[in-house]
């Protein structure tokens, strides 16, 4: 080979290779990580300098960082570019280009923020990834997440264990369908009194608990206790003994936050989704949640249960279903509940009472309609008189508006093959990924105008509240909605109504409660930070 052809090769041969593999793997996409990490590294690179025959360090070296910046500039020319399906709408360049730039915000939990931020700057339709779109557009809600919207996609593969069973969250199309059929059966109002008992006990444990503490009391702590103990009791017939030892001592709160924050980082990035088993974090909580929710389950099936628990409506113990549910599945959904339920549950009541505490007025309002509904002597947990707490349903629906325990959700896909699809007034083509954030809607002043980042519960008592329960998402919407929101709504009325009964909260001295909010973050759940608090018990309460 001559000169001047070995360095036409190694000029250009790099560059024309990097083209067509960029071409390749945007019209087919493999479905393993390994195939294009090991065609883009070793494979092309090394192709066109055995063809060239000489190994030299030097050669080899310049050979894949032609090739390397090659492909890089054709990626980001094509994204950048007028010619791509996404060029028309507005957002930050380095997000046009890749979804790596959002990794450190994400990371800090801040995405949620970032997400208004660009809402604010750019409008109702924000592009946020190279493929992904964020629509804050009321109309788009049913579109995206109704009866005949868009599936679960890439964000969820990061979900979806391939030797593992799928959970509710995990699932889309019949699958889903099928699985939720046995999940509203154990959401129905005849379930949810059956589990009413279930709050009472652990409630009034908690109460109980409270009353002997002495000095500031961590509220954020004894909640997740509550609330974690609660699940268990119903998803398993059993809970974790937390409010016993006044401590988490399986270490199962910390587990779940740091699972939720890695795959919360891991998901940005699809193509690592099946490579989940490989990252030691990932895979050391996966397998921590797996052996909780196979030790609750063994303890479910040999002490059996003498009330009607999920457990029981989710593996067909009452033998409606034609074929009854695996267990390991109704051990997936089981431990979904734990995950899902208790941790979204906690964040809601935490971010209430801070809200309270922050707004005395609101908080002595309550007060005396508790104090009017249960007067001195009744039980506050008596679910019959929830219709008279009417400013409690609004102070629930205003902490859900202003801090929704997924603040951002997770994105639905309109995958390859399915066309393109006008959503909310625009021709959104396929192969996008499209966020709808409740954050950002619930902040949106074209729903809620006046003071929109105020914590205002009395705009929810107006009629002129009902319109906007089109852009009020805090359960998602739709087939795949929260199955739970109904439980979750009279789990917190009872807790509240409870609680705002039996003591008197203030912040502890020395604690910095105007930087809590600070402490929350967006890891799909909504993690908080400690909320320190003293507690008195109500003289107007005491027998």
């Amino acid at each position: 080979m001559s000169i001047t052809t070995h360095s036409s090769l190694l000029a250009f041969a790099p560059t024309g290779l990097a083209l067509l593999t960029h071409a390749v793997f945007h019209y087919y996409e493999p479905p393993k990580p390994i195939v294009p990490v090991l065609t883009i590294v070793l494979a092309c690179p090394a192709a066109v300098v055995a063809l060239v025959g000489d190994w030299c360090a030097w050669n080899v070296a310049k050979t894949y960082l032609v090739y390397a910046l090659s492909l890089f500039t054709s990626i980001t020319a094509y994204r950048l570019s007028p010619v791509h399906p996404l060029s028309k709408y507005p957002g930050p360049v380095l997000f046009k280009v890749s979804k790596l730039p959002c990794i450190p915000i994400t990371i800090k939990g801040e995405r949620h923020l970032l997400l208004k931020t660009l809402h604010a700057k750019y409008g109702p339709v924000v592009r946020v990834g190279p493929n992904d779109l964020s629509i804050v557009d009321a109309d788009a809600i049913p579109a995206v997440l109704g009866a005949g919207g868009l599936v679960k996609g890439r964000f969820y593969d990061i979900r979806r264990d391939p030797t593992a069973p799928s959970n509710l969250l995990a699932m889309s199309g019949d699958a889903h369908a099928n699985r939720r059929r046995l999940w509203n059966r154990s959401m129905s109002s005849e379930s949810l009194k059956d589990y009413e008992e279930l709050i009472v006990t652990r409630v009034t444990q908690l109460v109980e608990r409270l009353e002997g503490l002495a000095g500031p009391v961590d509220l954020v702590s004894w909640i997740n206790y509550f609330t974690f103990d609660f699940m268990g009791d119903m998803a398993f017939g059993g809970g974790f003994h937390m409010l016993e030892d006044g401590a988490d001592k399986t270490g199962l709160w910390g587990v779940i936050e740091t699972f939720a924050a890695s795959v919360e980082v891991i998901s940005q990035i699809p193509w690592c989704a099946q490579l989940q088993r490989k990252i030691p974090m990932v895979a050391r909580n996966l397998q921590a949640l797996r052996t909780m929710g196979v030790g609750c389950a063994t303890a479910r099936l040999k002490n059996g249960s003498t009330k009607k628990d999920l457990w029981y409506h989710l593996s067909d113990e009452a033998g409606l279903e034609k074929e009854k549910p695996a267990t390991r599945d109704v051990i997936a959904d089981g431990t979904l509940t734990i995950i899902a339920g208790a941790d979204t549950t906690s964040s809601a009541m935490a971010s209430l009472f801070w809200f309270l505490l922050t707004h005395p007025e609101c908080y002595r309002r309550l007060q005396t309609e508790v104090d009017a509904v249960y007067p001195s002597g009744e039980d506050a947990l008596d679910v019959s008189k929830h219709g008279g707490l009417k400013y409690l349903a609004a102070i629930i629906n205003e902490t859900l508006r202003l801090a929704p325990p997924v603040p951002t959700g997770g994105p639905r896909e309109l995958k390859k093959g399915m066309g393109s699809r006008v959503i909310a007034g625009h021709v959104i083509p396929e192969g996008t990924q499209i966020y709808l954030p409740p954050y950002v809607y619930h902040r949106n002043p074209c729903y809620w105008p006046g003071a929109t980042d105020d914590f205002v519960p009395e705009r929810w008592l107006e009629p002129a509240a009902q319109q906007n329960f089109a852009a009020f998402v805090p359960f998602s919407y739709g087939p795949a909605n929260c199955v739970g929101k109904n439980l979750a709504r009279r789990e917190m009325t009872m807790v509240v109504s409870l609680l705002v009964q039996k003591f008197e909260f203030t912040f502890a001295d020395g604690f910095d409660w105007q930087a809590w909010p600070d402490t929350l973050r967006d890891y799909f759940i909504l993690t908080r930070g400690p909320l320190l608090v003293t507690l008195r018990e109500r003289q107007a309460r005491k027998s």
